[in-house]
């Protein structure tokens, strides 16, 4: 048994495919995909049923020799708003699993789970800096999720279960990351930065000052780097220990 990060799949499983024939992965390893795997983003919302692309990606990445645990992005639906995933245990913690995909776990924002001996929590959600877009759209290639970012529900169970441990994990696996880290070279031309909101950044930014942890791993920012104990991920996959 393996454990492998990677994010930012966009519904675009090539790299996880390669990775597996390279490595002669099997079921029993595992890729966690820190937001925006792509799964639940065709989801039909006026008929309540999956549509056919989002059922062949699902079909595709459950074929292969390998085990996805999805933090949520900003661009997909909340497995739990969808009545085709179930609450499972995994690791000392609840994930949420749909019956025909046995092997595309959704873990969830604000549970601990053991993963390699290691205590991890789980934080997804962002803010789309193309919202404005997205909202107005016509067509199904970009759509825009109200609850794209944690709620103040979220976040008090968050910060609940943090008190619990009082304030000390291991590793977080996030969707975007604290503000203090924000990569201002991946800020895209054309986007007025004083109309993206950095409210999600800024709750991280005030959880990872009270937190004692070892390893903080995002996605999101569609670039690799790394910022003292912070790595973001993108276009690669590496290995979780």
């Amino acid at each position: 048994m393996a454990f492998y990060i990677s994010a930012d799949l966009h519904g675009d499983i090539t790299i996880i495919k390669k990775f597996c024939e390279i490595n002669n992965t099997t079921k029993d390893d595992y890729m966690l995909i820190l937001g925006d795997a792509g799964f639940n983003y065709f989801y039909h919302p006026t008929y309540h049923s999956r549509t056919r692309k989002d059922r062949r990606l699902k079909r595709e990445a459950q074929d292969l020799p390998i085990t996805l645990l999805m933090v949520y992005g900003n661009h997909e639906i909340r497995p739990e708003n969808l009545p085709s995933y179930k609450p499972s245990n995994w690791h000392e913690g609840t994930v949420l699993v749909e019956d025909d995909y046995p092997s595309l776990l959704f873990l969830q924002d604000g549970e601990i789970y053991d993963i390699e001996g290691k205590s991890v929590l789980v934080i997804g959600g962002a803010f789309s800096i193309d919202k404005g877009d997205r909202i107005y759209s016509t067509n199904w290639k970009y759509r825009w999720f109200h609850d794209e970012q944690p709620s103040d529900t979220i976040k008090r169970k968050v910060e609940a279960k943090l008190e619990e441990k009082d304030w000390q994990v291991d590793v977080v696996l996030s969707h975007t990351i604290p503000e203090k880290y924000v990569p201002t070279e991946a800020f895209l031309p054309g986007i007025d930065q004083s109309s993206v909101d950095r409210t999600t950044e800024i709750w991280l930014g005030e959880i990872e000052q009270k937190l004692t942890y070892s390893q903080w791993w995002a996605g999101h920012w569609h670039l690799t780097k790394r910022i003292d104990k912070l790595q973001i991920v993108y276009e690669e996959v590496m290995r979780f220990e």
